[in-house]
This record gives C-alpha cells, sequence and structure tokens, in this order.
C-alpha cells in the first residue's frame, strides 16, 4: 500500500510528477558521501544506502544496487533510456544505465537528488526504535563491512574499534597496540528482514574464525576475532554457532564479549572499498552452515 504522500516544491513536483531533470552538478547529494539511507521526497520509502553510492563524476547522485524491491524500472518515454521510479508511489528517480564498468555491478542509478531526501542511521533509529544493532570484530574492518554490507536487511555498516582502555582512539594508536582496541564494525540492521543469527552466521562465514590475533597476513591483538554481545540472547545464539563449527572439527578461536563502547573510525576507513573500487584482499565468504 502507497504510504502517505508529502508536499512538493514546485521544483520537486518538475522533476519527481513530471519526470523533470536537474541541471547536472547542482544537486545536494552529487558529492555527498555521508553514511545512512537515501529515502523517496515523496514517500519516505528507503531507496538506497550509503553503501550504493559511488562517485561518477556523471554530475549526479550515482547508485550501484538498491534495496531490495525499492526501485522498479520503466522504459522511458523516448524508448531509448530505462527510466526508475519509487516502487512505492511511482515518483520519478532518474534512469539506469548498464554496461559502462564503472563498479562490479556494471549498473548504475543516475538520480535526481530532488527525488530523495537522506537520513543519517541515528536519525533513521530515532524515527525507528525497532532497529538493531551488531558488533563484530574479524580482522581488517574494511573487508569485514564490505561483505556485511551485501546482506539484506542491514542498512549500514560502519568501521571503528571497540574493547579497549583509551577514550576516541585513531587508528595509528589502535595499530600499534597502544589502546586494547579490536578493529570492529557496527551493522545497523531491520530485524524484521534479518535476524542476529543470521548476521552472525555470515559473520563466521566470510573471515577465518580459527585463526587467531590475525586475518590473512594481517596480525596483531586488534585483528582478533570476536563477537560483542549486547545480551544474553545474542550470547546464547554465538555460542551455538560456535558449538555447531566446532562439531565439525573447527578449533574456533573467535571470542565472546560484552558490548563496550564503539568509536566510530575515520572518515577514510567508512566505505573503503567501495570508495577505491577495490576487494578485500583476506576476507571472502565459505559457506559454513547448513
Amino acid at each position: 500500500m502507497t504510504k502517505k504522500l508529502n508536499e512538493l516544491s514546485a521544483e520537486e513536483r518538475r522533476v519527481i510528477i513530471d519526470k523533470g531533470t536537474e541541471r547536472p552538478f547542482t544537486g545536494n547529494y552529487n558529492d555527498f558521501m555521508e553514511g545512512g539511507v537515501y529515502l523517496c521526497k515523496q514517500c519516505d520509502a528507503p531507496l538506497y544506502r550509503s553503501e550504493h553510492k559511488f562517485q561518477s563524476t556523471c554530475g549526479w547522485p550515482s547508485f550501484d544496487d538498491q534495496i531490495e524491491g525499492a526501485v522498479k524500472r520503466e522504459i522511458d518515454a523516448d524508448g531509448r533510456r530505462v527510466e526508475i521510479l519509487c516502487a512505492n508511489c511511482d515518483g520519478h528517480l532518474g534512469h539506469v544505465f548498464e554496461g559502462e564498468g564503472l563498479t562490479s555491478t556494471n549498473i548504475r542509478h543516475c538520480v535526481n537528488s530532488v527525488s530523495m531526501k537522506f537520513m543519517s542511521i541515528d536519525d533513521l533509529k530515532e524515527r525507528d526504535t525497532s532497529i538493531a544493532s551488531a558488533y563484530f570484530a574479524g580482522g581488517c574492518f574494511w573487508g569485514v563491512e564490505h561483505l556485511l554490507q551485501k546482506q539484506d536487511g542491514v542498512l549500514s555498516v560502519e568501521s571503528g574499534y571497540m574493547g579497549g582502555e583509551t577514550s576516541n582512539p585513531s587508528y595509528q594508536e589502535v595499530c600499534r597496540a597502544e589502546t586494547g582496541h579490536l578493529e570492529v564494525v557496527q551493522v545497523s540492521y531491520d530485524p524484521k528482514l534479518v535476524s542476529f543469527e543470521t548476521l552472525s552466521k555470515l559473520f563466521f562465514e566470510i573471515h577465518d574464525p580459527t585463526q587467531i590475533d590475525g586475518q590473512g597476513p594481517d596480525i596483531g591483538a586488534q585483528y582478533a576475532s570476536a563477537i560483542f554481545y549486547q545480551n544474553e540472547q545474542e550470547k546464547a545464539v554465538a555460542e551455538k554457532l560456535i558449538a555447531i563449527l566446532e562439531g565439525k572439527g573447527m578449533k574456533i578461536a573467535t571470542k565472546l564479549r560484552p558490548e563496550a563502547t564503539f568509536w566510530k573510525a575515520e572518515d577514510y576507513h567508512q566505505d573503503y572499498y567501495q570508495k577505491n573500487g577495490q576487494q578485500p584482499y583476506c576476507h571472502q565468504y565459505k559457506k559454513l552452515f547448513d
């Protein structure tokens, strides 16, 4: 069912209703790279996560993926291009292009800024109190972040530090083992769409949980494998999964630790592989659970 529609300005109506296009390089979100979710300006339906956004230099915000089921396609009136619309309210977003080779998905959603509104994860949690968080450490946070972002139901993944003694540690301090922190990711997710158990299974499957104080070539206590649980239910889920893996003959090094203060890492660490067009060098998916 379509949500109640928001009142639009004249310019927003020109683009969203009358299928116009804003001038290139003028939109608020063209060079905007903050972490959060992009919503439809007309109906507030979530369309894209910040992890989908990339710098294409085309003059409009570009995304190489969408929140599942959020965007629909129709052949444009000119019969040549493919229009993209909000699947909830049919508001015009822009056009989609394939085969350009700009990202690994080979897709570019070219979207008008005025067709969207941005909401940070903190603001989204205030609006929807059911949104939950989970905390995982599995080596370099770049790879853990990159692969957990692909799970449906995940709204955002942020890299940071947890488990040490120092407030607001820097990357250099953590790397020098001066603070006791681990490289950790904070996963914000919708529990109506994905469970903590599913996320934990994926966590075990994207890194080597048998390696002690390291992951691949990255060696050091800051790269240790750990799940920081927030309650006894999460701890029980993690213990169950570890028991399953140990029942298969694996010697699991992953530690279960109570949640501590999460310190967000420096901006250049966020969405690292997405920003740099690279793939993880010490993380890959390997199915472990039936």
